[in-house]
């Protein structure tokens, strides 16, 4: 099966980006270097395209109890105009994905229990590869085709997108909101995942190119999924298919503050229950390395010369500039421990840090 094309891969391959297939899309993998556009985004702004996520829209009378039924999360901390990053869980409390919700105002003004008898909007932001699933959990429907997402962050992100979207710089972190521009409404979130301040704009596929060429004439660096990764990595985020996934539950990845356990219901709530009782046989912690020389997934960990994890994400931190790694292992390694991580036969050392590894 072909690979998608987000609605800028005309800007990308013009641009001259190392392409690359990611979660059946073909998306830019760099533009003038992981590095350089990773500390363009530590240092300034950049921007990424994440069209490739999914947008599954949920609507009606019915949508929040929806919701609140199917995820992990408790829309009732919050209400419309906020997002909310949440699971959809497995029924034995693995995490099929992690999702942000986007809830919209729709005319309500707060978050009252009065406003959720009425018409909701929420667009649930699932990963590339997991759309069909989520709507199948939670139905509503797929408008990932009708646009695009450039996210773009960093300290310098608001400052920049004003000049080019006045009042996008206005909606606060994990706000949702709607601003026009060139005569076309786009949805507006504080949302991110690379550690740092910004927002993520989605705008009509007919005027994805000009928003992206706008924003680059603005001063905002192109950047590629290499460099999210990179970033996303130093703030110790978690990935699908990493840190997340088949067989992994929020409480082993320490998210249990994700899981809402005074819901009646939510997928999955009696298998998480059972494992908060009896308690996690691993759990995931920081690994910062000696030298350059990055550890990477699938690597073991080693403790007096005995297997006690494996390494899950793991690269070379541009900002720190030594290798960084996320790992499950057993509960009784914590910070600070050292330990010693093998990488094609040789070994490198290291020691469990707390983290994020880089934080904001």
């Amino acid at each position: 099966m072909t690979d998608r094309r987000s609605p800028l891969d005309g800007v990308h391959r013009r641009s001259g980006a190392k392409m690359a297939s990611f979660g059946g899309w073909e998306m830019p993998l760099e533009y003038a270097g992981t590095i350089a556009e990773h500390l363009a985004c530590r240092q300034r702004a950049a921007m990424f395209d994440v069209s490739h996520l999914g947008t599954v829209r949920v609507e009606g009378r019915d949508a929040y109890e929806r919701l609140q039924a199917t995820l992990t999360n408790d829309l009732g901390k919050i209400g419309p105009g906020r997002a909310q990053y949440t699971h959809l869980l497995d029924h034995d409390g693995s995490v099929l994905d992690d999702i942000i919700v986007w809830w919209h105002r729709d005319g309500q003004q707060d978050g009252s229990n009065e406003g959720r008898t009425n018409e909701q909007t929420f667009d649930v932001m699932p990963n590339a590869s997991n759309t069909a699933g989520v709507l199948d959990a939670l139905g509503g429907r797929d408008i990932t085709h009708e646009r695009a997402v450039i996210a773009v962050q960093g300290p310098a992100a608001r400052e920049l997108v004003a000049t080019v979207v006045p009042g996008a710089d206005e909606i606060r972190r994990f706000h949702v909101g709607r601003v026009e521009w060139r005569g076309s409404e786009l949805t507006v979130a504080g949302t991110g995942y690379t550690g740092e301040d910004g927002v993520e704009l989605a705008v009509p596929v007919g005027q994805a190119e000009q928003l992206w060429g706008a924003l680059a004439d603005a001063g905002v660096a192109p950047a590629g999924l290499g460099a999210r990764d990179t970033l996303r990595l130093e703030a110790a985020l978690p990935l699908h298919g990493h840190e997340l996934g088949s067989g992994i539950t929020p409480l082993q990845a320490g998210l249990s503050w994700v899981v809402a356990f005074d819901k009646p219901t939510f997928r999955g709530r009696d298998a998480l229950l059972a494992e908060r009782e009896r308690g996690v046989h691993r759990h995931l912690v920081g690994i910062a390395t000696v030298g350059r020389r990055p550890p990477r997934a699938g690597c073991e960990v080693l403790v007096g010369g005995q297997r006690v994890g494996e390494i899950t994400s793991g690269n070379y931190s541009p900002v720190l500039e030594h290798g960084i790694a996320l790992a499950f292992v057993t509960p009784e390694i914590v910070a600070p421990s050292a330990v010693d991580v093998v990488v094609r036969g040789s070994v490198l050392s290291g020691n469990v840090v707390e983290i994020p590894f880089v934080s904001r």
